[in-house]
């Protein structure tokens, strides 16, 4: 790579005294195999300045649930990690059938439906089956259901499948600001039953 097309900052950025910078974080174990865990530019700062690689977090969540499609993880210096989640809403309609709750906009089957992606949250947590993976400060202490997956034609996905942090964190501010409110931080909230209730119709 010589450098990017009219843009000196960014190619200076990048290729550093003959080194090309990908903004990749990994690690060599002992045996000289290279780990790459995510990305520079992705990574979440707690409000004491901790920082966290979150997409593997992101992709545990994914695919450990079949009521979870999507994922992303959100924290900007502030004192708890957030996610936003787009369901598998066909897995989310077996589910919900298979325990004979109506498939319908009342609160009660959105409310039941929080609960069933609470769980699968929950299994990363203290007691849970997958309780050391992560560091628990890093779980989202809150979520927010939306209602529209990331892909490449709302440009929330590259080109390479992979989410674009960036512009989902743009797309999604409002609900993100929310989830930091005391009503937001509380999954069993207005907008989140909306939601559902819109997916589910």
């Amino acid at each position: 790579m010589v450098g990017y097309w009219a843009n000196p900052e960014a190619t200076a950025e990048t290729i550093r005294n003959g080194w090309l910078y990908t903004g990749d974080l990994g690690y060599l174990d002992k045996d000289g195999f290279l780990y790459v865990m995510g990305r520079f530019k992705s990574l979440l700062i707690a409000d004491d300045g901790e920082k966290f690689s979150p997409e593997s977090i992101e992709e545990a969540l994914v695919q450990q649930s079949a009521f979870i499609e999507q994922c992303m993880l959100y924290n900007n210096q502030n004192a708890y990690t957030a996610a936003l989640i787009y369901p598998n809403v066909q897995a989310v309609r077996a589910w919900l059938s298979s325990r004979d709750l109506e498939i319908n906009g009342e609160d009660e089957t959105a409310r039941e439906v929080i609960q069933l992606i609470e769980s699968q949250i929950d299994l990363f947590l203290a007691g849970g089956k997958f309780e050391d993976l992560f560091p628990h400060r890093w779980l989202p202490a809150t979520f927010a259901i939306v209602d529209e997956g990331f892909t490449e034609d709302n440009q929330l996905l590259n080109s390479v499948m992979k989410i674009v942090r960036h512009k989902i964190t743009e797309y999604y501010k409002n609900r993100l600001e929310y989830m930091y409110t005391p009503q937001g931080k509380n999954i069993f909230n207005e907008q989140n039953f909306n939601t559902l209730k819109k997916l589910l119709l």
